[in-house]
């Protein structure tokens, strides 16, 4: 029996990714640069390193524990920012494109393709495991 994937209709489809380099274009932030670190799809919003920080007020929970004041990062909205173009390093848009039979995203501005950080690494962790393999296999043979 197949089961239903349960689908969140209030979360959005968006074409950033975690690692992509962004400038915020409205806001308090605006014009400033920063790597994503986290996309919030219920809030509609990402986590950039080192942008829009607040302080909480963190209470004590027992004797050991001081009450302290914590800057952390909030969420922007996604409508406030746009993919740093690799290129030019100005905002741009991401399209998708069929490059030697694999779907790739890319710079609209500049038709730069944008690597993504995912890939790489599934790529390099696959390496490792045919490595590993290859090393038992020549330690059953002898």
């Amino acid at each position: 029996m197949k089961k239903n994937k349960i689908v969140n209709k209030f979360d959005v489809k968006t074409k950033l990714k975690k690692g992509d380099e962004v400038i915020v274009i409205s806001g308090k932030e605006r014009g400033k640069k920063g790597k994503i670190d986290k996309i919030n799809r219920k809030k509609n919003g990402v986590i950039i390193q080192g942008l829009n920080m607040v302080k909480k007020h963190k209470r004590s929970r027992d004797q050991q524990r001081k009450p302290e004041i914590v800057e952390l990062p909030a969420v922007i909205p996604l409508s406030n920012v746009m993919l740093a173009d690799p290129k030019t390093g100005k905002p741009t848009r991401i399209g998708y494109k069929i490059e030697n039979g694999k779907k790739v995203r890319y710079a609209k501005k500049s038709g730069a393709i944008l690597k993504d950080k995912t890939e790489s690494t599934k790529k390099s962790k696959s390496k490792e495991k045919a490595k590993d393999k290859e090393i038992n296999d020549s330690d059953a043979v002898v």
